[in-house]
């Protein structure tokens, strides 16, 4: 048995063997991938994690297909976790749609064989395969003082090498196992170090299952594998969980290419055949400053956190919708092809992802998201409008719960038919989307357009009201625009008007134009005739009434 490794680990009984019995490899069927998301419980959900999370979801197929897509917590840097950040953002991942097999599956969940699945409780795991590295002569401690570091790397920089602990700068590689020992004894602290085999000089490739064949130098730095505290560093934990858990896929970043000569080194060190890796690209936003793109960042982008897009009222469904546009660079196409299907039935695959930065596009965004509101029903908009001014607007929450079916009643115009309008991006913008709805909030405003003189819209509602029938549909209403007005010198039909222009004032369209804005303040509404009829007789021929007073 080897001294130094018994002195270092010697609260540790189990054997890499139990823990190999204990988490054996998983019954999968062919082609079947083991994904994961790992975060940290540092915050709120951001968009980056998100996105890193629905790859991960696609990439291990839908839920009960065999695949398997778990959460693991990486907790090990207490200073850093916020109280409940694990929990807010588990939930911030339901909420998109972005569903959990195993490890974290919800809330104060934990289910599965693989766990425990939070790192702060898997300390004995790590200390294990440290103990069996040092055993084989693969780690060793390393008692160098922070000011021996911070002189290494003076001297390399002065000497434009590069920074690390390699080669001859690595002063404790070579120590003595006795002098190891009664350096620990002492009560000396001490890190534990990787004894890496490679050299700079060498290169090694790897298969990117997104970017393809991938060369780079070999990893000699003598990486840390435990702090000074007996935490594993990320690298550690991650190639030892990710071996136990099993995981047949790691989906992440293309920051962490750098990282991947280190880990696969790691994995042949410790016996194990590493996990296919998978760098996707990093989401980019254009720099108002600069013009140029640059990484969506958490300090300067408000987009960055999930909670901007949930106080702007975007849904989940559109933010998900959006998102699946920089994913797969053949998404778009299947959604024109499928516009009802759901996205779990689009066959994602790994090697349609960009290979260069995924710009996040807000304008785009919007874009989507009005497609995706304008395919809800009434009641569906109704309920989250309700559920989200509840919350971030209660004025209109109130107007809106007075009567659920005057609010449906709002939302069910022109929502029906292969081509529903699409004004809504977001449900902050149901305030002025509404307005006119509700005395409470309504602007009137007559700003006519510069082909109307006032002393024609004033005639036009004075010809107007004593025809008003609530109880015409839409054709009917249409007609009897058209056939007011000629006397008004309003010609009924557009064509004639465009026809002969100089014989005529405008045409039908204006004059309904001027009783669209006597009645909603607007020029441009959905269907004016379903607008009167939910407004009633009393409001509509009041609007009509001051609209023509304030003209005068």
């Amino acid at each position: 048995m080897n001294p130094l490794a018994q002195l270092m680990f010697s609260h540790i009984a189990k054997t890499p063997e139990d823990y190999e019995a204990l988490y054996p490899p998983r019954d999968l069927p062919p082609g079947a991938k083991v994904t994961r998301i790992a975060p940290s419980p540092t915050g709120y959900l951001h968009l980056g994690v998100l996105f890193g999370a629905t790859v991960d979801r696609l990439a291990a197929g839908p839920p009960g297909n065999g695949g398997v897509f778990y959460f693991r917590l990486e907790d090990t840097d207490k200073k850093r976790e916020v109280a409940g950040g694990a929990d807010d953002i588990l939930a911030s991942l339901l909420a998109y749609g972005v569903t959990i097999d195993e490890g974290f599956t919800a809330p104060g969940t934990e289910q599965g064989d693989y766990g425990p699945y939070a790192q702060s409780r898997r300390a004995e795991i790590y200390h294990c395969y440290a103990k069996q590295l040092v055993e084989q002569g693969l780690a060793y401690p390393c008692f160098c003082s922070e000011e021996e570091r911070a002189q290494a790397r003076t001297s390399q920089e002065a000497q434009k090498l590069r920074t690390g602990y390699y080669g001859a700068f690595a002063l404790c590689r070579n120590l003595p196992v006795e002098e190891s020992m009664a350096r620990i004894q002492a009560g000396e602290p001490y890190v534990v170090r990787l004894r890496a085999p490679g050299s700079e000089d060498r290169r090694i490739r790897f298969d990117d299952q997104i970017k393809g064949t991938i060369e780079m130098p070999e990893n000699d730095e003598d990486l840390v594998l435990l702090k000074s505290d007996g935490i594993p560093t990320y690298h550690f934990a991650h190639a030892v969980d990710d071996h136990l858990m099993r995981t047949t896929h790691v989906i992440r970043g293309d920051e962490w290419i750098a990282s991947t000569p280190k880990h696969l080194q790691l994995f042949a060190l410790l016996g194990w055949k590493p996990p296919k890796y998978c760098h996707h690209a990093t989401i980019m936003i254009e720099d108002a400053q600069t013009g140029g793109k640059r990484k969506l960042s958490k300090r300067k982008d408000p987009e960055a956190a999930m909670q901007y897009f949930t106080e702007q009222g975007y849904p989940a469904e559109s933010v998900s919708e959006y998102l699946m546009t920089i994913v797969s660079s053949d998404f778009e196409q299947w959604r024109a092809r499928n516009p009802g299907a759901p996205r779990s039935d689009f066959p994602f695959s790994l090697k349609k992802m960009s290979v260069s930065g995924a710009l996040f596009d807000p304008v785009k965004l919007t874009d989507v998201s009005k497609g995706v509101i304008s395919r809800m029903t009434a009641e569906q908009v109704a309920g989250a409008v309700t559920d989200w001014t509840q919350k971030f607007d209660p004025e209109l929450y109130d107007l809106l719960i007075y009567s659920p079916d005057y609010t449906i009643g709002i939302f069910a115009i022109d929502r029906e038919g292969s081509k529903p309008r699409k004004d809504i991006a977001k449900w902050s913008d149901v305030r002025d989307y509404v307005s006119y709805f509700f005395d409470e909030i309504y602007q009137p405003e007559m700003a006519l357009p510069e082909n109307i003189a006032p002393v024609d819209a004033a005639a036009i509602l004075e010809a107007y009201t004593p025809l008003y029938d609530p109880e015409q549909d839409k054709q009917a209403w249409f007609e009897t625009i058209k056939a007011m007005s000629p006397a008004l010198g309003f010609c009924p039909e557009v064509k004639a008007y465009k026809a002969d222009p100089a014989g005529w004032k405008g045409h039908a369209g204006d004059v309904s134009t001027v009783i669209r804005l006597a009645v909603t303040g607007r020029r441009n509404t959905p269907d004016l005739c379903s607008i009167m009829k939910l407004l009633g007789s009393e409001k509509v021929l009041a609007r009509l009434k001051q609209a023509k007073e304030s003209i005068k």
